[in-house]
């Protein structure tokens, strides 16, 4: 595909990749003991792997662990036990660190402010955005932002 000039072989060649991609997760996440793999394997769980997915894709709503229990039809103890066991943190850390992860990506990668980006990640305040960043990542957003852009400079 890479080799000949063809209409689609660009698309074709990227949709490739991400299947070779897919099958070698697959391969690797089932090759794993019980209880190793990390999200990938909490993935396969269909409560957990479900509450990943949503989590990921509204990020931010306020969620809560009951919340997020009651969403995959669990009740919050057992959830937060599962989702623990399986992924390694729990539920709402796990949601900060999706929220962080996200919001380092924009400080990279956009020029919108601290506060824009907090809001963008479901944060009500800047400030208390700012305080779960540097727990996070070890600064505040402004240096992570100043560091990079250095280096991309």
């Amino acid at each position: 595909e890479i080799d000949r000039a063809r209409p689609g072989n660009e698309v074709l060649a990227d949709r490739l990749v991400d299947a070779l991609l897919i099958y070698v997760l697959r391969w690797w996440v089932e090759r794993q003991p019980d209880g190793r793999g990390g999200w990938l394997r909490a993935l396969e769980d269909p409560a957990v792997g479900r509450t990943i997915a949503t989590v990921h894709a509204e990020p931010t709503r306020r969620w809560t662990v009951d919340s997020l229990a009651s969403s995959v039809g669990m009740s919050r103890a057992a959830f937060a036990r599962r989702f623990s066991e399986l992924v390694g943190v729990p539920p709402l850390a796990y949601l900060t660190r999706w929220r962080i992860e996200l919001a380092r990506r924009r400080l990279r990668e956009t020029g919108q402010s601290v506060a824009e980006i907090a809001a963008s990640v479901g944060y009500d305040s800047e400030f208390s955005f700012s305080r779960a960043f540097k727990r996070e990542v070890g600064e505040p957003p402004s240096a992570y932002r100043q560091r990079h852009a250095r280096k991309a400079a």
